[in-house]
């Protein structure tokens, strides 16, 4: 396998580090070599939260270059839209539709674009929005958005589904690993 890269972006609280650590172990149990890199300087207030996983026969640096992204996972649209710039010309979008006021918006910094959506949409050839948020609520509980978003992106991964689901018992903690596998059945079911 060349190497497959995913950028995983959102707002600090979203999960954004688990899923990236979710989809890193996956990948070390398929035998994959994985780099994952992160920055969340502000994550615990509500900043932006960017993490990159890159895995194949050989990765040499954990950092994805513009423009080679396979994959993009976007808790939030205005996160999406931020690195929509680093998806190869055949990368896929899959991200939350509902809105967060970050840090940014709300410091009045950034103003949120009306046609966000839309500027999604016209920068990515496959693109898949939904409320992901309002099925980690039925699911049982808000904060499993990011199993939600795990379990719909699985279409557009070359990870074997049974393996996600082993390196999800290994990551999550065991006290919410039942709401958080209804999460990812979920999402499974929507990005069918």
């Amino acid at each position: 396998m060349n190497v497959f890269n995913i950028l995983i972006s959102g707002v600090g609280g979203q999960g954004v580090l688990l899923t990236s650590k979710i989809i890193a172990e996956a990948a070390l149990l398929e035998g994959l070599d994985v780099k994952q890199s992160e920055v969340h300087g502000m994550a615990q207030r509500g900043g932006s939260v960017l993490s990159q996983v890159r895995f194949g026969d050989k990765v040499y640096s954990p950092i994805v270059s513009e423009g080679e992204a396979n994959l993009l996972i976007g808790f939030e649209p205005l996160e999406t839209a931020r690195y929509l710039h680093f998806l190869k010309d055949d990368g896929a979008v899959i991200y939350n539709t509902r809105t967060i006021g970050t840090i940014g918006v709300s410091i009045a910094a950034e103003k949120y674009p009306a046609d966000i959506n839309e500027v999604i949409r016209s920068r990515a050839r496959t693109v898949m929005p939904f409320d992901g948020t309002q099925l980690a609520v039925g699911a049982g509980d808000k904060r499993t958005l990011n199993l939600v978003l795990l379990g719909a992106a699985l279409n557009f991964l070359p990870l074997k589904e049974s393996v996600i689901l082993e390196a999800i018992v290994n990551t999550v903690p065991r006290k919410v690993l039942e709401v958080n596998q209804k999460a990812f059945a979920a999402g499974r079911a929507q990005g069918r």
